[in-house]
């Protein structure tokens, strides 16, 4: 009888790990003893120098690999995956950002849709045990019924980058149907803490503070977001990873879960389940930085939505996990990072 501690390691192929979620993922997996290859294209959407530095941690651990390549290179992508023969992949690279989606979306079709179409074929073709792939709460769009629950009805996005991700989860579903891939999508909210992205609202806000520059503050601060700490976020999609879903045989789904009652395909919910309202957040970082921070008072921008609230139910049904992380305490998290990196 073969023990546990006899079993070889999960292989664990990652998209994105150069990226701010994909690093920390990558960073739990190998410490949980996995060996993770990651893929990541290094684009110049925001500094390479931070993502060279995260691709550095990684690369301390004898369990990690890496290739850099685009998800647009169908070839690459599936020499890379037919070498290193993974367990599970998990897709967590892709061109993000709502604003930027309204200036260049077409990088947004080539590494959202492409990109993704490229990884849900190699999951097929190896027969992974498990595809887990990120999704977006922007998918929720014009849903005015908060906190948003995953059964609520999502076709009403508002910005081209939320459009791409309700293409994936689409593709994905058809994919679980039609070829029996457990597909596990997950929606994120608001996510924030140490390595995180320089586009994002937490690292403006700081930066711009420290050298003395007013921030910008959309709908007038009448915004709310579900903040969700990053280590809370990879703690839900490792437990997300043993979570596989199973078409049920009798075609009905367990009450309260999103399982397709066609396909071994769910799609997940990862926030805080708080909306805070962005003032708040505002003052939880000049507590943090003791500093006053200076306003400009903008109106709501294109393909943005006013408050974002998860119901994490469902994640805590399937796991027994819940993020909790409080945003003054995530902040202060993210501003000593901060410090230590920049050296300020």
């Amino acid at each position: 009888m073969t023990s546990d501690a006899a079993k070889p390691p999960m292989r664990v192929l990652i998209t994105g790990t150069a990226g701010f979620i994909g690093f920390h993922l990558a960073r739990l997996l190998l410490r949980e003893g996995m060996v993770v290859h990651g893929y990541d294209g290094m684009t110049d959407y925001y500094d390479v120098t931070l993502k060279q530095r995260r691709q550095q941690v990684l690369l301390q651990s004898p369990d990690f690999t890496t290739t850099t390549g685009m998800l647009e290179d169908q070839a690459l992508f599936d020499l890379v995956a037919d070498d290193f023969a993974p367990d599970m992949i998990i897709h967590l690279a892709g061109q993000a950002g709502v604003r930027y989606s309204i200036e260049n979306p077409r990088a947004y079709l080539d590494s959202n849709v492409i990109g993704a179409f490229n990884v849900m074929e190699a999951a097929r073709r190896l027969r992974v045990r498990h595809l887990l792939m990120a999704s977006t709460s922007s998918v929720y769009g014009a849903n005015a019924l908060v906190p948003y629950s995953e059964n609520d009805k999502a076709d009403t996005q508002m910005s081209f980058y939320a459009a791409t991700k309700k293409a994936n989860e689409t593709m994905s579903h058809a994919y679980a149907h039609i070829h029996g891939l457990p597909v596990t999508m997950f929606r994120f909210f608001t996510v924030y803490g140490p390595w995180g992205r320089p586009d994002m609202a937490l690292y403006k806000f700081v930066e711009a503070t420290l050298k003395g520059r007013p921030i910008d503050v959309y709908n007038h601060g009448e915004m709310y977001r579900d903040f969700t700490y990053v280590e809370d976020l990879v703690r839900g999609i490792r437990l997300l990873m043993d979570a596989v879903p199973e078409r049920p045989a009798d075609g009905i789904p367990p009450e309260g879960d999103s399982l397709s009652p066609v396909a071994p395909w769910r799609v997940v919910n990862i926030g805080n389940s708080t909306s805070v309202r962005l003032t708040e957040f505002i003052a939880a970082i000049e507590d943090s930085l003791g500093m006053k921070t200076a306003r400009n008072l903008l109106p709501m921008q294109p393909g943005d939505v006013p408050r974002t609230w998860a119901d994490a139910s469902l994640l805590h049904r399937l796991t027994g996990y819940r993020p909790q992380t409080d945003v003054r305490e995530g902040v202060s998290r993210f501003v000593d990072w901060y410090r230590d990196y920049y050296a300020c």
